[in-house]
């Protein structure tokens, strides 16, 4: 029975099927849970250590009230955007900025700004309904008072509500902020898979904590803002609305204003609440989306093989589509044998192992890639003050042929974005669409000579400037002190230049930008291997013996290249421990990830097969490797 047109599955409509659905139960769940964290709020808001019972039944009366529940609704609006923007903004390959001035376009983006203005504004509206919740001098924005003078009761302003009001527009800039300094929009998968609630019940603390930590460094930080600046929009709302200032109360813009224990208690608690609703949003959305999801082998139904695993493995539209097939295929090598199966069959009629080709096609492309990209920037990096030896390019070239053919695949139409800032103008061009936010100017007046021996244009003075006999040979420039008066002057002035430049480049970013969408290629290393390993028994028609000597010369290929790697400067420096915080810094050890994912695949390979591997077809070269491998020496 053929299917209907009608109920022809598109890829956009497995896209929605799978992604916004998720989004929307996230978004759901976070509306749900939001009267429990408000409840939780009212309690420490009203708080009364020596009156439990008063306290008790003032919070039980605040909750039924209908202030609370118009704020509820306030705070639901708030959630549905926060995630929206988390829909929006996220991103499966953090960006990289590889210089101070790149990371200051993208803080400085008409995009960015845009999605600060809107968490200034949510900032607000959350701090609103906290001084609504919390009542009291809280309360509104105008009080009635009295002129010492006249004695008539006028309206006046009450800096309270004011204070905590600028505080929410602070908050929601900080965590605009650091939305684009710790990567909080990116996603990465976890390496072991957990159900979402164990895995929400164990990051819950975590998120308490980084709430916890970052209300008090806003608090600290706008206390002190507000003590240097506070006089002005104190003024100017006052005079915008034609409300009064009363003097006989302490302005709050004063040491002994800002020092009251009840204030500073409510701002913190206050930012707390904030804080927690934001990133119990983001991790809900982290949670749903990264659950694995398992697509078909292989379809009945013609129309239904777009969905099928092959084809969703060649998507490139849609990055998190390509990224869940890819953990579906690591999940499927190694714990689902009759899936495995249906990869090593054949097709009916004509016998052909069409799911198999495909599957490892797209794998070794993925690999392929990333070896062109590493020996890429391994070509810049040897560019930088000397000219190649002839043995060093012939060396090169062979590497780069040998990798185009044992892959015997054409390369990504379009591949996985990177940050373009670690490339040469030879891949991809260095001010392409997807890598001019991350690309140094190196004809600027303004970029430093650092980021230009990065790139690979040479200095005129650069000691390896121009052919050299020898690459021990150094042609020196003119010393300091034998230079010339306007040389001189040059040289100091290009040094201060060097020293007080905002666009030199920052350690380790560049290695940290090459490996950004790693996550892809381990998969790719663990569902290849493991699927080899497991063809040595489950295998009948023996579809991957045809494709197991461009596997393996595909493996040594990028081991070779990730080794080079691993000799250049900052490469193999672990990455500073930072502090508690929502934003994920997992893609900071990628590089150390995907070079153990690449010798255990390996090792995965050799130690199935063992000296069977002698007769499979490859170079000497990478036979001598695998047998370090195959005697346990690497």
């Amino acid at each position: 029975i053929r299917r209907t047109r009608s109920a022809r599955t598109h890829p956009r409509l497995v896209y929605f099927q799978v992604v916004i659905w998720r989004s929307v139960a996230s978004i759901a769940w976070s509306v749900l849970l939001l009267p429990v964290t408000s409840a939780v709020f009212v309690l420490l808001s009203r708080f009364s250590l020596f009156h439990p019972i008063q306290w008790i039944s003032e919070c039980t009366s605040l909750l039924t009230a209908s202030s609370t529940i118009f704020s509820l609704v306030v705070l639901c609006g708030v959630v549905l955007i926060t995630g929206l923007f988390n829909l929006e903004f996220y991103t499966l390959v953090p960006s990289i900025p590889c210089s101070r001035m790149a990371l200051l376009g993208t803080v400085l983006h008409p995009r960015q700004c845009v999605h600060s203005l809107v968490y200034c504004t949510m900032g607000m509206l959350v701090m609103w309904c906290a001084s609504v919740t919390i009542g009291g001098r809280y309360s509104t924005l105008g009080i009635p008072c009295r002129q010492s003078e006249s004695g008539e009761v006028v309206t006046c302003l009450n800096e309270y509500h004011l204070f905590l009001l600028l505080a929410g527009a602070f908050m929601g800039y900080s965590h605009s902020f650091l939305g684009v300094v710790q990567n909080m929009y990116y996603v990465s998968f976890q390496p072991i898979q957990q159900y979402k609630y164990p895995r929400f019940k164990g990051c819950l603390p975590m998120v308490v904590k980084c709430s916890v930590i970052q209300s008090l460094y806003s608090a600290r930080n706008f206390a002190a803002l507000y003590f240097f600046f506070g006089y002005v929009p104190k003024t100017w709302i006052s005079s915008t609305l034609h409300l009064q200032i009363d003097s006989s109360l302490q302005p709050l813009d004063s040491l002994t204003g800002l020092l009251d224990f009840s204030l500073l208690y409510h701002l913190s608690i206050s930012g707390t609440f904030l804080y927690f609703t934001w990133y119990l949003t983001v991790l809900l959305f982290r949670i749903y989306v990264t659950e694995a999801y398992s697509f078909p082998v292989q379809s009945t139904f013609t129309e239904d093989a777009e969905q099928c695993l092959p084809k969703v493995l060649a998507e490139t539209n849609t990055l998190v589509m390509k990224f869940l097939a890819l953990q579906d295929l690591a999940l499927l090598s190694q714990h689902s044998l009759s899936r495995r199966l249906e990869v090593f069959s054949l097709s009916q009629p004509g016998g052909h192992p069409h799911n198999w080709n495909a599957i490892s096609r797209e794998c070794m492309s993925l690999l392929s890639e990333l070896t062109q990209r590493l020996l890429a920037h391994q070509d810049a990096v040897a560019s930088n003050g000397r000219v190649k030896s002839q043995s060093a390019s012939i060396d090169t070239r062979s590497a780069s042929s040998r990798t185009e053919d044992v892959s015997e695949t054409p390369r990504l139409s379009v591949p996985l974005r990177t940050p373009g800032s670690v490339f040469t103008s030879s891949v991809g061009g260095m001010h392409s669409a997807l890598t001019a936010p991350f690309t140094p100017d190196v004809d600027s007046p303004f970029s430093s000579p650092a980021i230009r021996r990065l790139v690979g244009q040479q200095e005129p003075r650069s000691p390896w400037f121009g052919t050299v006999q020898s690459p021990h040979i150094m042609r020196r420039g003119p010393k300091l002190w034998s230079a010339s008066t306007g040389e001189t002057a040059r040289l100091k002035l290009s040094y201060l230049h060097k020293i007080f430049s905002s666009n030199v480049q920052l350690p380790e970013a560049s290695s940290q930008a090459l490996f950004a969408d790693s996550q892809a290629h381990i998969w790719a290393l663990q569902g290849l291997s493991h699927l080899v390993a497991a063809s040595f028994s489950e295998d009948q028609f023996g579809v991957v013996q045809t494709t197991l000597p461009s596997i393996l010369s595909c493996l040594v290929v990028l081991l070779e290249a990730v080794d080079r790697h691993f000799k250049l400067p900052h490469a193999s420096s672990k990455p500073v421990r930072t502090v508690c915080s929502m934003g994920d810094s997992t893609y900071k050890t990628l590089r150390f990830a995907l070079r153990a994912a690449l010798k255990t695949a390996i090792y995965k390979i050799t130690t199935t097969f063992g000296e069977h591997l002698n007769a499979v077809n490859i170079s000497t070269e990478h036979r001598k490797r695998l047998q370090q491998f195959l005697e346990f020496k690497e």
